[in-house]
């Protein structure tokens, strides 16, 4: 079932201060996204110029960029490029990420990927890989358990890199869950009635509805079409609205 009478909801006031207010609060990290992926985008174009398929370590080239905005953006814990199976000429996947510890020093994340020994060398199934590639759109996976990165319970933002046209991987960048609900849950409790953060799959990111925990899933509306249509929208006696350039949805009970 769709989202019902889009058309006749009006949000009130506090939650449309509070939804773009989310939107500000995943913005830097998104940032870091978007910044990843104009390097990612430069240095693909530079390669396919010289007529060749880029290797692993081509990819070394966007550290410089990496490494300052892992130190300097506090909310973000890891970010990089994760190419599409097939990009490079010499590895059938890669990670090329990078990671802020307690410390504050910046250290690579090594992985093996290699399918015969690896349960990791198969990304392309998960939400921060398959959402950006299908939609095309920015994206917000989890939280989740970040087994492959940190062990930390975690939201994963993404954007699609393309070049020429074709799909070549993702810019991303991680989120431990307590940093983002340090900044979000005070908004949402300023407002009356229960009420939480979803992905566009429904997967609940921040809540202070009880029934509702972090990490379970809204089922019924259709979230996606939602954050397509940028309106606000009901379902079910619940209240939906956008947040404001990011793809959430502050689901109000």
């Amino acid at each position: 079932m769709g989202v019902r009478s889009r058309l006749a909801v009006v949000a009130t006031e506090p939650e449309r201060r509070v939804a773009a207010r989310v939107g500000g609060a995943l913005e830097a990290a998104f940032e870091t996204v978007a910044a990843t992926r104009a390097d990612t985008t430069a240095l693909l174009n530079r390669v396919a110029a010289e007529g060749r398929r880029p290797v692993s370590r081509d990819l070394a080239a966007l550290r410089p960029g990496l490494h300052p905005r892992l130190a300097r953006d506090a909310i973000v814990s890891g970010a990089g490029f994760v190419a599409a199976p097939g990009l490079l000429a010499d590895a059938p996947a890669w990670l090329e990420w990078w990671q802020c510890g307690a410390d504050g020093v910046v250290r690579p994340l090594l992985l093996d990927l290699d399918p015969g020994r690896s349960a990791y060398s198969d990304y392309t199934h998960w939400d921060w890989f398959a959402l950006p590639r299908d939609t095309g759109r920015r994206a917000v996976a989890g939280p989740y358990v970040d087994y492959l990165c940190s062990a930390e319970y975690s939201l994963t933002v993404s954007e699609p890199v393309s070049v020429q046209g074709r799909f070549a991987g993702v810019a991303a960048a991680d989120v431990y869950l307590r940093h983002f609900e340090a900044a979000v849950l005070p908004l949402l409790r300023g407002l009356p009635r229960p009420t939480r953060l979803v992905n566009a799959h429904g997967r609940v990111a921040a809540s202070t509805d009880t029934a509702h925990l972090a990490g379970s899933l809204t089922r019924g509306p259709d979230f996606a079409e939602l954050l397509d249509t940028a309106r606000p929208g009901a379902h079910d006696g619940l209240r939906l609205v956008p947040c404001r350039g990011v793809p959430l949805v502050l689901v109000v009970a």
